[in-house]
């Protein structure tokens, strides 16, 4: 490995970050395993090799894998047992999985390697440290994980690349035999040995990196999903009485409670809100896509924390099969993914939910009937304009598409080798469609945060409050107009999509009150 270089991340004993886990899968950040990871390694390794030149067999040692188990292999055979795992193992078919999604992976197979519980060699465990530090990305194509025994097909095609093997990207995106990027980068491919192979593959790496991702999205488009109800709510001259913390206070989910908190302020010194406070209102109470927002963004909030409570226990284990434990090398089954694959599947019920109550907010302002004296569709000559009428059928298109995909995936098994792995979790499966869904639900908002900016422009001379009008600006200062006749909606749509995702709506509106809850 290279010498310490500035902003490595350090791969030690103890579990990865959230916050280390994307600057190495999405910014690209180098790898370095501490001084006590490779002692840690170092002391599995030679028992492992104690095991194997004993003439007791050992799983995974010494043996055949999964359903092949009862056959022992001779010493002479083994590097081949484990060249013919990865290459069989590497099955995947379909399109190439995100080069985030493969760094990620890479770096949790790394980071149990490091725990001192697999057996493999230091020279592995750093091979592996260099392909994330110089950028070589292994191709993991999108099908061929059952969640058990943990994403082993995707695993396979990670340390097939170690062995000089396959297909990678380079640090530029270019497609090359492995063999030529390694060389490239001054690193020699591993020969495999005795329990190598096993302790490369077998691990929830790919379910895990994405719900971690997905974690660290959802964190984000739920504060953003907060601010464009708040646009909404004014908007729509609704009330922000219903979040005040007395009401909030009697039910007490802690997410409702930050949620309700950001609309209050995201509402502080509306002209919008303050037009209609007045004794002759007759309004009553507001519909549920309004009033109620504290309540699911709150539900998703605390689901998306209990998410995260998963993930870190799982970012804390070891997860191999079979693992170094004392002076032995033991079978177990923590590589089933069912942890996992659950709370991925919840956030895909969230994403889906929380896309919904957006798409409704969005229609209510395009509707004459409940959009308080705003224009048909927000048209500026309706009729011979359609105004945003089909941006709203976009949202629709997207939520229909949330609600298949949260259908669970962990609730499906189909058993495989021989009926030895005859219960799996489909936890990868869960991470791939849970992809989709926070895309999705990035775009609905993205949508809603757009037609509630155009109504409160055609509330003027009434001014927004400071947060959301910042919102307003930002779309205006980037390409999105306001009201006027109708124009190509989609690049301005994709425009504000990209505003979301970045993070910049967020952004915009915590430059006025600080940091979202």
């Amino acid at each position: 490995m290279h010498s310490s270089q500035v902003g490595s991340i350090h791969v030690g004993v103890g579990p990865v970050s959230f916050e280390d886990l994307v600057r190495v899968a999405r910014d690209g950040a180098p790898v370095e395993l501490t001084g006590e990871a490779l002692e840690a390694v170092d002391r599995a390794r030679e028992v492992v090799e104690a095991l194997a030149a004993a003439e007791t067999p050992t799983y995974g040692v010494s043996t055949g894998f999964g359903a092949l188990a009862t056959r022992h292999i001779p010493t002479e055979m083994r590097a081949q047992l484990q060249r013919s795992l990865v290459r069989s193992h590497a099955a995947g078919s379909g399109p190439e999985v995100e080069r985030e999604v493969v760094r990620a992976l890479v770096l949790l197979r790394l980071s149990t390697l490091a725990t001192g519980r697999t057996g493999v060699r230091r020279e592995t465990a750093q091979l592996m440290a260099g392909l994330l530090t110089h950028g070589i990305t292994p191709v993991v194509r999108e099908h061929g994980s059952l969640g058990c025994s943990g994403d082993l097909a995707p695993l396979s095609h990670c340390a097939l690349a170690l062995m000089g093997e396959g297909e990678v990207r380079d640090a530029s995106g270019t497609l090359l035999p492995a063999a030529e990027a390694l060389a490239a980068a001054g690193l020699e491919p591993v020969e495999l040995v005795a329990k190598e192979g096993l302790a490369l593959i077998n691990g929830t790496d790919g379910m895990l990196g994405m719900l971690v991702l997905a974690i660290t999205d959802l964190r984000m488009l739920l504060r953003t999903a907060d601010v464009a109800a708040a646009m909404s709510v004014e908007g729509q001259l609704g009330t922000d009485r219903v979040f005040a913390p007395e009401l909030q206070a009697i039910r007490p989910h802690p997410g409702q409670a930050l949620s309700a908190a950001n609309l209050t302020a995201l509402m502080a010194g509306s002209a919008v809100v303050a037009s209609h406070r007045t004794g002759d209102c007759n309004r009553v109470q507001d519909a549920y896509s309004l009033r109620c927002s504290p309540q699911v963004h709150g539900a998703a909030r605390d689901t998306v924390e209990h998410a995260a409570l998963v993930a870190g226990r799982e970012l804390a284990s070891a997860v191999d099969n079979p693992v170094v434990l004392g002076d032995a090398v033991e079978s177990n089954g923590n590589f089933h993914g069912a942890p996992v694959g659950y709370v991925l599947d919840f956030l895909a019920i969230v994403a889906a939910d929380v896309a919904s109550m957006s798409e409704r907010r969005t229609d209510r302002f395009l509707d004459t009937s409940r959009n308080h004296g705003l224009p048909p569709f927000l048209a500026d000559d309706p009729g011979v304009d359609s105004g945003l009428m089909i941006a709203q059928y976009t949202q629709a298109s997207i939520v229909s598409e949330l609600k298949r995909l949260a259908v669970p995936a962990s609730v499906d098994s189909i058993p495989s080798s021989a009926m030895q792995e005859d219960h799996v979790s489909m936890g990868w499966n869960a991470a791939r469609k849970l992809r989709r869904s926070v895309d999705g639900l990035a775009r609905v908002v993205a949508v809603e945060v757009m037609t509630a900016a155009r109504a409160l422009d055609l509330r003027a001379p009434l001014t927004p409050s400071p947060a959301t009008g910042a919102v307003v600006d930002l779309l205006r200062s980037s390409g999105v107009a306001g009201p006027g006749p109708d124009r190509h909606l989609s690049p301005e749509i994709e425009a504000v999509v990209g505003l979301v995702q970045s993070g910049a709506v967020l952004a915009a509106a915590a430059s006025v009150i600080g940091e979202l809850q």
